[in-house]
């Protein structure tokens, strides 16, 4: 059983997120911390000057309050929004944090995910610790 488990949530895209918080809460011990992140990309430097701050900002806002209304409904759930590169940050924050299990949805690889990598493929490699992978 973990004590200290990960969720890396992405919006827009078709994941699923229950099946993960479902795993997650099976694995998890007794009062084990669960935590739903979500990592914004950062905006190209050749396109920030284009998109208004107060979209930015809005944007941070929006997501991170359907973060907090996702993990009120886990025990011992929290949220937390974070900026980088997705695959890195979700193993840094893993790392920072004391993670010891990372449960993440992944989609079915197409062959540009063979090719360049997928975000799930990255924290498998990467990982400081166990990671349960979602089909």
């Amino acid at each position: 059983m973990y004590d200290n488990i990960l969720i890396p949530v992405a919006f827009g895209e078709d994941r699923d997120h229950a099946r993960a918080e479902q795993v997650a809460k099976h694995l998890s011990s007794d009062g084990a911390l669960i935590t739903l992140l979500h990592v914004l990309e950062q905006i190209p430097v050749y396109a920030a000057e284009f998109v208004p701050s107060d979209l930015v900002i809005g944007n941070r806002e929006r997501l991170a309050t359907r973060l907090q209304v996702m993990a009120a409904e886990l025990p011992n759930g929290q949220s937390a929004l974070i900026e980088g590169a997705t695959g890195r940050s979700i193993t840094d924050y893993a790392q920072q944090h004391g993670v010891d299990l990372i449960v993440m949805p992944s989609h079915q690889p197409a062959l540009s995910d063979i090719l360049l990598g997928s975000t799930a493929a990255w924290v498998t490699r990467h990982a400081p610790c166990a990671v349960h992978v979602i089909r």
